[in-house]
């Protein structure tokens, strides 16, 4: 049992942590509230859009548009990883690296070269060590810059497609589902891959210009509308992995105080204890 001093010191050092850890908790609170409700306000807009797509393609007898033609190049994947720039977020981070490792492993056993564009200081540091190939990496992005930097990745990603660097694109991402869950994702943006269901077949749309410039002006803005629907879904899941770790901080912060009371007072009861047994001795003994 260590002293007093000692102990009543790791009371106060625990004490000034939870309330680091509590404060976090509120700014990373209100932080994931904005950033909760732009991603959930973005899923509608790009689901609609995906439907327009889907009906117009079944409209139209053949479609031939760039972002959805099959690059002859069979050999090379691009993966788009997307993390937090900060850390403190318990395992958000970690998942997705992972997930980004397993997905790279698996390409490369099937003989395909991988190389990553890292969006986020946490995955470009996670996958530096690692066998993997980085072409490009963005850090200390704002919420403010995701419009325009989902812009110029899809733009880069398109220049990379019309040359033919490589086979297919996927976006790894933290998929937001609620505050509670967030669940690591690969999706293909390159090629575009649009289904088209048998309700749409059996409509008749007339469309006004040709469904051929429809596409041309739906398809890019379908691919933006994907990569900032990452952004987004990432920064909401950043702040709700960090609220409820700072939670969990606080509380084990809290707990650990109290163990330290009770082992401050059992201390301080045998102390007293001790003097008392010490000055009745020396009464006796006199």
């Amino acid at each position: 049992m260590g002293s007093l001093r000692d102990i009543r010191r790791r009371i106060n050092s625990v004490k000034n942590t939870r309330k680091i850890t509590r404060a976090m908790k509120l700014v990373a609170g209100a932080k994931m509230n904005k950033a909760q409700a732009a991603a959930k306000s973005a899923q509608p807009y790009q689901k609609a859009l995906k439907g327009i797509l889907e009906r117009v393609i079944a409209a139209e007898d053949s479609i031939e548009h760039e972002l959805l033609a099959v690059p002859a190049n069979n050999q090379n994947v691009v993966l788009v990883a997307f993390s937090s720039n900060r850390g403190l977020c318990g395992s958000f981070n970690s998942q997705i690296i992972k997930h980004v490792i397993k997905l790279a492993k698996g390409f490369r056993e099937e003989g395909k070269t991988v190389q990553v564009l890292c969006y986020g200081k946490k995955v470009a540091a996670g996958l530096k060590n690692e066998d993997i190939e980085i072409i490009h990496s963005e850090i200390d992005l704002k919420p403010a810059d995701f419009p325009k930097e989902s812009k110029d990745l899809a733009e880069r990603l398109v220049m990379m497609l019309e040359d033919e660097q490589f086979e297919k694109t996927i976006i790894c991402y933290n998929k937001f589902f609620s505050v509670m869950t967030q669940e690591p994702c690969g999706e293909q943006v390159l090629p575009m891959e649009l289904e088209v269901s048998e309700s749409n077949e059996t409509v008749d749309y007339l469309y006004e210009p040709s469904g051929k410039e429809i596409l041309g002006e739906l398809l890019p803005l379908n691919l933006r509308s994907q990569l900032l629907q990452a952004f987004l879904d990432t920064e909401a899941g950043e702040q709700s992995a960090r609220m409820q770790a700072m939670d969990n901080a606080t509380r084990n912060a809290g707990d650990m105080i109290d163990r330290l009371s009770l082992q401050y007072n059992r201390a301080r009861q045998a102390a007293i204890t001790t003097e008392l047994t010490e000055i009745i001795s020396g009464a006796e003994a006199l």
